[in-house]
């Protein structure tokens, strides 16, 4: 076996593999960097939406406020109709 054949049979699938492995670890470093950046993009997104429920914290509170003074604002006119209702004379039996 002379060295052009020994090239071949050992040399070129090593250096086939070899291209194989940069190739792999390019794709890999890409995915890799792809991840970080969408991970810093859910970190900004997740930062926004603490901000925005912050926010709505305050809202929530005085809707909450709003609601107890309607339900008040109800139930005093109920008690109201109520008592018109046992202050009134009762009606005599037909009979």
């Amino acid at each position: 076996m002379n060295d052009a054949q020994l090239f071949l049979a050992v040399g070129m699938p090593t250096l086939v593999v070899l291209i194989g492995i940069l190739i792999n670890h390019w794709q890999v470093s890409a995915i890799n960097a792809r991840i970080t950046d969408s991970n810093a993009r859910i970190g900004d997104l997740r930062q926004d939406m603490n901000v925005r429920f912050q926010e709505m914290t305050p809202r929530f509170d005085d809707l909450k406020d709003t609601w107890r003074a309607e339900l008040r604002r109800v139930e005093e006119v109920l008690d109201a109709r109520l008592k018109h209702l046992e202050d009134r004379q009762p009606c005599t039996a037909i009979g």
